[in-house]
C-alpha cells in the first residue's frame, strides 16, 4: 500500500538561489518572499529544511510526497527567458529531493513550449501543475491545450493549484489565500467543466483546495443549467483536501462521492489533518491517502 500527499512545496537549495538571483517579484531577498499582490512574507527556513521535512513525512507515514512549484509566485507567468531559469532550478532541485518526495512539474504559461514539458516528463513527474487563472475561461484552456493534450497522450494528471494573486495586495495577510485563491479554484473547476472536460475527454485532474468548495454549488449549477447541471460526477475530476477539515471534506464527499477526493496538505502552508480520512471512518481513510490518488496517479484501480 502506498499513502499519498498529492499537495506540498519545499524549495530546494538550487530553487532559493535562482529566486535570490532577481530583482523583480518574484524574489527572495535573503528569507523575505516578494511576489506581486502579496505583501512581503517571511518564510521559515525550517520549511525548507529537507531533512527535516523527510522526517515530518515518515511521521506522517507517508510513502509518497508530491511536491510542485508554488504557482503563486508567478513564475509560470513570466516571459519564457525569465521563466526558464526557475523553471529549471525548481525541476533540478525537485529531482534530487529525497524519498519520499516525488514531484509535478511546471510549465510557462504566457509562452507554451510543450517540447520544453514533455522534456521534464521524462524526467519522471508523476504529473504537471498549471495554475489555476491560466485555466479559467475558453481562451486559457485554447492557449494550454499543447500542455493539455501531451498530458492526455501520455495518461498522466494535471494538478490545477491557485495562480498569483491580481492587483495590489489588499487586506491582511490571510486575505490572498482566502478571497482570490478560493475565486481562482472555483473558476477552474466550472471552466474544465464547461470548456476542458469537452476537448480532454481522457484527461485527469486533481484541483486544490476542494476546488474553492464550488462542487458545492451543484444544486444551484443544476438550477441554471439544466440536465448539465444534473449529470453525474465525472469520475476523473478529482479534489484534494489542503487546508480545510471534517466539515468541508464531509460536505464536498456528498456532493460528488469519496471516489474522488484525495489527501493533500499545502505543507508547510497547512499541516495534514489530525485523523486520517479526517474522521469518516476507515474506509474514507483508504480512498483519500491510498486507493483514489493511486486512480489519479496512473489511471488504474
Amino acid at each position: 500500500m502506498t499513502n499519498v500527499d498529492v499537495h506540498q512545496h519545499l524549495w530546494s537549495t538550487l530553487f532559493v538561489a535562482a529566486l535570490r538571483a532577481r530583482e523583480e517579484p518574484p524574489f527572495l531577498d535573503g528569507w523575505t518572499l516578494h511576489i506581486a499582490g502579496e505583501p512581503p512574507y517571511e518564510v521559515p527556513p525550517a520549511d525548507h529544511d529537507v531533512a527535516r521535512r523527510a522526517e515530518l513525512a515518515a511521521a506522517d507515514g507517508l510513502d509518497l510526497a508530491l511536491v510542485s512549484l508554488s504557482a503563486p509566485l508567478g513564475v509560470e507567468w513570466l516571459p519564457s527567458d525569465e521563466a526558464r531559469p526557475l523553471l529549471d532550478a525548481y525541476h533540478e532541485g525537485a529531482l534530487e529531493l529525497p524519498e519520499p518526495f516525488g514531484a509535478w512539474a511546471a510549465a510557462c504559461v504566457r509562452d507554451i513550449d510543450a517540447d520544453a514539458t514533455a522534456d521534464a516528463l521524462d524526467r519522471g513527474f508523476a504529473g504537471l501543475q498549471l495554475p489555476a487563472n491560466a485555466l479559467a475561461d475558453a481562451a486559457g484552456y485554447a492557449r494550454c491545450a499543447p500542455l493539455l493534450d501531451l498530458l492526455e497522450a501520455r495518461g498522466l494528471p494535471l494538478f490545477v493549484h491557485p495562480g498569483p494573486a491580481a492587483g495590489e495586495p489588499l487586506g491582511p495577510g490571510w486575505w490572498p489565500a482566502m478571497v482570490p485563491y478560493v475565486q481562482q479554484m472555483h473558476s477552474a473547476w466550472f471552466a474544465f467543466r464547461a470548456f476542458g472536460r469537452p476537448r480532454h475527454p481522457q484527461l485527469r485532474v486533481v484541483f486544490a483546495l476542494l476546488a474553492g468548495l464550488a462542487p458545492l454549488h451543484g444544486e444551484r449549477f443544476a438550477a441554471r443549467g439544466g440536465s448539465e447541471g444534473r449529470r453525474e460526477p465525472d469520475p476523473d475530476m478529482f479534489v484534494e483536501t489542503s487546508s480545510y477539515g471534517p466539515r468541508a471534506v464531509d460536505a464536498v464527499s456528498r456532493a460528488l462521492g469519496t471516489g474522488v477526493v484525495v489527501q493533500g496538505s499545502d505543507r508547510p502552508y497547512a499541516e495534514p489533518p489530525q485523523r486520517p480520512g479526517f474522521g469518516l471512518g476507515g474506509a474514507a481513510a483508504y480512498a483519500f491517502r491510498i486507493a483514489n490518488p493511486r486512480r489519479l496517479l496512473t489511471g488504474k484501480d
